[in-house]
């Protein structure tokens, strides 16, 4: 088990051990030594989205970067999948994120793409973390690497732009985008107006604090009800650092990432470009949706819950499509990681080539009602431990059959279990979750 970083780097409350400003400072300098290792570049790109303290955690990661004797090359406020992609492009030894993701502007997070625009395998984090306990690698005050800014949303955009389809454009679409306050509020509006597209934005004004605050892909419904008012043909909403995007059809009703997923995975079978007809999805990806697929004869692969475990696993298939339910996708002929714009670019593209809406696109896509509770938890108790909630989880296991699923574990990036159920009536299986959040509550309070 790794002792700083979780499911997608370290992550944490901000200012609040281990996210501290001098951890920082030690997790960058020990990159920097494992990367200058490998590799001659010898510089490191690094990003941010915009919450209050990337610029301390920016400060303290070029502080660390420079000790070890490597070059710190900053691009400001961009969205994460762009780091993945400028680390390639520049040849940079690695890139680093400043984001927290979708959680609120007080959490913040560090995590790594390598020099191959992928996010790191667990053996490197464990080594890295290794490095930070011993404080290595030791100063030469001989070699300290240089600090500097490049120009990277222009590059990103121009990037994003080419995997949009070159015959057409998006004049006469009317769009909502809401940017959750964060990374994407200039790169998004700036990539769409110069395809063409009429766009109502909002939440693309961000002071520090109000990044995913009731807004974003987190809380999609304000931008499928802003489709409802501005009479829009679809709706566009990004987490805070834009590796993800959930969509709202001309109906405002939302559109997660599985259906979109299949409505791709349809039109790039169709063209011959989905590899093995095979796409990777998660363990939280709706029953439904799986045997959707099935009819249509796409076969579905399920990862871990991460969108670096799906990478994962579609290196590992040879797919070159995968995602989460959460709207993380990964098209692979593209990027190397969950990135919302470039996901955005096929779903639009898809609306002008078919020239249908997006309600019509997705009408094949069956989904089961899914019921999804997040319970707070002091401390996360190994369920292996909690006897009373495995049995349980067992018996409705068996009560569910074939017609349902379970799933329950902890987040990777906060203090919650989550407790998924789908089935074919809503009432018993929102029952059942909260039988089981009861349950595991009571448990793990009497672990103390």
């Amino acid at each position: 088990m790794r002792k700083y970083f979780g499911t997608d780097g370290v992550r944490g409350r901000a200012n609040i051990e281990p996210l501290t400003a001098d951890f920082a400072l030690k997790l960058g300098r020990a990159a920097a030594g494992l990367f200058k290792n490998n590799d001659t570049h010898r510089k490191i790109i690094i990003g941010k989205d915009t919450r209050l303290s990337c610029y301390m955690f920016e400060n303290a990661l070029v502080s660390g970067i420079c000790s070890a004797g490597i070059d710190a090359v900053m691009v400001g406020v961009i969205p994460t999948p762009a780091i993945a992609f400028l680390t390639k492009s520049i040849r940079a030894d690695a890139g680093v994120v400043i984001s927290a993701s979708h959680n609120p502007y007080y959490d913040n997070g560090i995590k790594f793409f390598n020099a191959n625009g992928y996010k790191l395998a667990d053996i490197t984090e464990h080594e890295i973390e290794r490095m930070i306990d011993n404080n290595e690698p030791a100063l030469d005050p001989y070699s300290i690497g240089k600090a500097y800014r490049i120009e990277g949303i222009g590059r990103y955009v121009e990037f994003v732009k080419n995997t949009f389809p070159k015959n057409i454009d998006l004049k006469g679409l009317k769009i909502v985008v809401d940017c959750a306050n964060g990374a994407s509020y200039k790169a998004a509006p700036l990539a769409l107006r110069e395809l063409g597209a009429e766009l109502i934005l909002i939440n693309v004004e961000p002071n520090g604090t109000n990044i995913n605050d009731n807004c974003g892909a987190v809380y999609p419904e304000n931008m499928a009800k802003a489709v409802l008012e501005h009479g829009a043909d679809v709706g566009i909403s990004f987490d805070g650092d834009a590796d993800r995007v959930v969509f709202s059809d001309e109906k405002g009703n939302i559109v997660d990432g599985d259906k979109i997923m299949g409505i791709c995975a349809i039109d790039m079978m169709e063209q011959g470009t989905l590899k093995n007809n095979t796409i990777v999805a998660t363990v939280m990806s709706n029953l439904g949706f799986e045997y959707s697929m099935n009819k249509k004869g796409i076969k579905l692969i399920r990862s871990q819950v991460g969108d670096r475990y799906v990478m994962e696993d579609m290196l590992k298939y040879n797919c070159n499509l995968g995602g989460e339910q959460s709207g993380h996708l990964i098209f692979s002929d593209f990027n190397t990681t969950g990135d919302g714009l470039i996901s955005a670019m096929q779903v639009l593209g898809l609306l002008i080539k078919k020239g249908k809406s997006l309600s019509e696109l997705c009408s094949f896509i069956e989904t089961y009602p899914q019921v999804l509770n997040n319970v707070l938890v002091d401390k996360k108790v190994s369920l292996d431990e909690l006897s009373n909630t495995s049995a349980l989880i067992l018996k409705i296991e068996k009560e569910l059959g074939t017609s349902g699923r379970l799933l329950v574990r902890y987040s990777g990036t906060e203090n919650k279990l989550r407790i998924m159920l789908e089935g074919k009536d809503e009432k018993i299986i929102t029952a059942y979750a909260e039988e089981i959040a009861e349950m595991a509550v009571n448990e793990i309070q009497g672990k103390k």
